[in-house]
């Protein structure tokens, strides 16, 4: 049933003005809000997804319900549960087919299904909501439930999906029918992109991407004590000397070449704080492209090396691929992980031998998300080149928290990266993210021109402060919320 999730974020709006860098943009947010927070008085907004902990929403709404509050609104953050494990499966293919994956249709037993789960939980959040309150529902998992309350108790409804698919292809269209008729209940939607938009949405849709907090774990900054300090208590950076803080409960976990999982160091450094490492940080999913990523990096290790100087040839010798995700049985609302995760290790354990230790599979606890947070904060800072290599991609937060860090980033031409990566100014797009020797060639030019990776990261980190902060975020949804409440 569905259960409100308690938000107690430890920054507020003084820790941010306190840092001149950030001061602007917090100023700019706090005069729009003047404007528009009256319309919103009195009136309740319920954030409504699928899970608290894991994926790119999860991780938006604690900030974004905490700002919210800041600024004089009244927020609550509710998420969906069931113990109907087909439901979690179905809402897969769901999401597989938005983005353009897999085939067939669905029957009538899926819809009741999607119907019943959602009716379960819009009974139980029914006791808490009222009328004059405004509904801002997640993805898919949850539109039923929105689309009932507000047949129901006439409650303002905004549809925030964060997923979607240039192109048009049999499996969106199919989708986008079987949808349909809780999406269009809705008085407004919002996607991330304006290709995202399904046509009978037309006109009652607008685009505002998603955004990241500065302050945030996952991405403050880190001195040097603090990032030494992290890597070792999770497991990831050999102890040499004593650390102010104790191990995490959790550490990391790594595959080993014998199919086992062990702390990351119990059997060499990663080399984190030493070697040129390239990260990819993402779910466990196929459509992460983690297969390609894998095999391009074998191509690249591979490369003939002849006219390299000195130091391009050592980087490339040195080189490590880090492939991060959640520890999969800790995400309950995507039951494949464990099959994708299962498969590039097989991959791993059937690679060379010579290029098998460049190759680091991590999974990171989920016990405590702001130990998780530090890790991949770390990581993404101790690396040399981040890349995302996704076939689809929503959006792709980890490229923003890249490129807040300013570093250098790959990434696909997945719609959602398209948005963020300008192509050779804040980093570079492979052609192609399922073409291995494509991807080992934008990876080996970066590796090659490490004056061209500089010039690219400082671009990126100033392209995000000025579109993909929290911020500015806020400043368009309040607008969003304040014209559809006020129609």
């Amino acid at each position: 049933m569905a259960r409100i999730v308690e938000v107690n974020e430890p920054l507020s709006f003084p820790d941010y003005s306190a840092l001149a860098f950030l001061t602007p943009a917090l100023q700019d947010l706090e005069e729009e809000a003047a404007t528009l927070m009256p319309a919103l008085a009195g009136r309740r907004i319920w954030m409504i997804n699928s899970t608290p902990e894991g994926g790119g929403v999860a991780e938006m709404l604690p900030k974004m319900v905490s700002m919210l509050r800041d600024l004089g609104a009244e927020v609550e953050w509710a998420v969906i549960e069931t113990n109907r494990q087909p439901f979690f499966a179905l809402t897969k293919r769901i999401h597989n087919m938005i983005h353009g994956v897999g085939n067939g249709g669905f029957s009538d037993e899926d819809r009741q299904l999607f119907e019943l789960v959602g009716s379960d939980n819009a009974k139980e959040l029914r006791k808490w909501v009222s009328p004059n309150d405004i509904l801002v529902v997640h993805d898919p998992q949850p539109i039923v439930l929105g689309a009932l309350l507000k047949r129901e108790l006439g409650v303002t409804t905004l549809w925030n999906c964060h997923i979607g698919l240039e192109e048009r292809t049999p499996a969106t269209r199919t989708i986008w029918r079987f949808l349909e008729p809780y999406a269009k209940t809705y008085d407004h939607a919002i996607f991330s992109a304006p290709e995202y938009i399904p046509s009978f949405l037309a006109g009652s849709a607008e685009v505002i991407q998603p955004a990241i907090d500065p302050l945030s774990d996952k991405n403050r900054e880190l001195h040097t004590h603090s990032l030494v300090g992290i890597l070792c208590n999770a497991g990831l950076a050999v102890e040499f000397s004593p650390v102010l803080t104790p191990p995490f409960d959790h550490p990391a976990q790594r595959l080993l070449p014998d199919g086992s999982w062990a702390p990351p160091c119990e059997n060499d450094d990663i080399g984190l704080l030493s070697r040129p490492t390239m990260v990819q940080v993402s779910r466990w999913d196929r459509l992460k492209g983690f297969g390609p990523l894998l095999d391009a990096f074998v191509k690249l290790k591979r490369r003939h090396r002849a006219g390299l100087g000195d130091i391009p040839r050592r980087r490339l010798e040195l080189l490590r691929l880090l492939l991060v995700g959640p520890d999969p049985s800790s995400v309950h609302d995507d039951p494949e992980g464990l099959e994708v995760l299962e498969e590039l290790t097989q991959k791993y354990l059937a690679l060379d031998r010579k290029i098998q230790p460049d190759v680091v599979l991590l999974t990171l606890p989920m016990q405590s998300r702001q130990e998780n947070a530090l890790m991949v904060n770390a990581i993404q800072r101790c690396a040399s080149l981040v890349v995302q290599n996704s076939i689809h991609e929503g959006f792709g937060l980890t490229a923003t928290e890249a490129m807040w860090k300013r570093n250098a980033i790959v990434g696909s031409q997945a719609c959602g990266l398209r948005q963020q990566i300008r192509d050779g100014l804040d980093g570079r797009l492979v052609p192609d993210a399922n073409d291995p020797d494509g991807i080992a060639e934008v990876l080996f030019s970066i590796l090659e021109d490490w004056s061209a990776r500089e010039r690219m990261a400082r671009t990126a980190q100033r392209r995000v402060y000025k579109e993909f902060l929290i911020f500015t975020q806020l400043r368009r949804w309040l607008r969003a919320l304040t014209e559809t409440a006020t129609r």
